[in-house]
This record gives C-alpha cells, structure tokens and sequence, in this order.
C-alpha cells in the first residue's frame, strides 16, 4: 500500500510539473507568432499606399486625402478621451464625398473636462480638404450598458449612424491628422513591437525551463526517499 502510495506521489509530481512545463512552451511560441504577425502588420503599415479621393477600399494604414462636405448635423463623440491630461471627446463627424461617398472621420480631440453636457464641435461649412490615416473597423471590448448615452459614445462603431445615413462606403474610419476642422490629434495605431512579443516568450521559455528542473529534482528527491523507505522496511522485516 505504501509503495503504491509513493508511486502514486511521484507520478502526479511529475504531470504536474508537465503540464507547466508544456504550458510554458505553448505561451512561449504563441508570443513568437505574434511577434512574426506584428512584423508583418508594420511591414504592410510602412507599404500602405497614398490615397486621393480613393473610390476603393483603402488598404489598413493608408494615407488617405478626402475632399466634400462634413454632415455637422450627425456628429457624435467618442466619450472619455485623454490628451495631455485633460479629459474631453474625440469628434466623429460624417462626411459626403465630392463623388457621393459615405466616410466617417475621426477629427481630433476635443477637452470638455468633467462636465457631463453634451460637447459641441465647431464644424467647417461648405467645401472641405483634410488628411488622415485609414482604420478598419476594429472589434471593440466589453460593453456595460448601451453603447450610445445621447450624443456621446463609448465605442467606435459605425452602427450608431445607421439608421439616419444608411452603410457608410467603407467599413472603418479616417483619423484626420491635418485639414479642415481637424482637432487636437491624439489617435496612434496600436502595434506593439515584435521585440516586446519576442521578449514574452524568452520569458515563457525560461519559466517552461525552471519548471523542468523543478521537477527533475524533486522527482529524483521523491525517488531517492522512495528508496530508502524501501530500504528501511526490508531491514524492519528482517530484524524480525
């Protein structure tokens, strides 16, 4: 009974320091792809073309210069912004190209401080040129409560102009940058270096790594005791 008893200790020492070991390594290599897929993500960014007035979908991170008329009337906002300390709105404003398009363009920051009234963006009249970079639409994260609360909202979504404009033509958005009624910008895409990915999984590898050790030697620690208590009760029986 005590035999099975240590064999029993000993094996499930050793799953369980299996299972971090392989969790370790699968960490290790999943952060070495991501690091392979933000190489990719900057390489396709720093390729991305320079678009004027483009009548196709703009490829993710281009250069895209618009001219037409903003629809003031459909503006909303983009609660909870913070630029240089100062919490305030980025303005979303829907705009009408020269060759009918449908855009929605992000145009800066706007400080409204704590104050819970509804912001107010002076938008340019008539004809207008401005010049930003090219977002899909990006899946947003969990939402408690509606996503719109009057004028403000609390994702980026296309979905709160749908019923009042129609489909916008592309699916995604323009961050203004330089132009006509563009604001404080304060938008940057969001690529995390590969180094920092490459860097988890040297981490990874290292914990997998540790974890090997550990139960090599406590293995080996739980053997050797094994033996001497086998050892202890052979002398036991023949003293008797």
């Amino acid at each position: 009974m005590m035999k099975t008893s240590r064999q029993w200790r000993f094996y499930s020492w050793c799953i369980f320091w299996s299972l971090l070991v392989a969790l370790g390594a699968c960490l290790g290599l999943w952060q070495w792809d991501r690091a392979d897929d933000k190489r990719l993500a900057l390489a396709l960014r720093a390729k991305a073309p320079t678009l004027v007035q483009p009548a196709v979908h703009p490829e993710q991170g281009a250069k895209v210069t618009l001219q037409g008329k903003y629809l003031a009337e459909h503006t909303l906002y983009l609660d909870n912004r913070i630029v240089d300390g100062q919490l305030g709105v980025a303005v979303l404003t829907p705009l009408r190209d020269s060759a009918g398009q449908l855009w929605l363009v992000q145009r800066g920051f706007l400080p409204t401080g704590p104050q819970r009234e509804p912001p107010q963006a002076t938008t340019p009249t008539g004809y207008v040129e401005l010049i930003g970079e090219w977002q899909d639409v990006q899946a947003g994260g969990p939402l408690y409560g509606a996503n719109q609360e009057g004028v403000r909202l609390q994702q980026l979504s296309l979905e709160p102009w749908r019923t009042a404009l129609g489909s916008f033509s592309y699916a995604g958005w323009l961050h203004a940058s330089e132009g006509d009624g563009v604001l404080t910008p304060w938008w940057e895409a969001n690529v995390m270096p590969p180094s920092r990915h490459m860097g988890y999984a040297f981490q990874w590898w290292a914990l997998a790594l540790a974890a090997l050790v550990v139960m090599f030697l406590g293995g080996r620690r739980l053997r050797c005791d094994a033996s001497q208590q086998a050892l202890l009760l052979n002398k036991n029986k023949q003293g008797e």
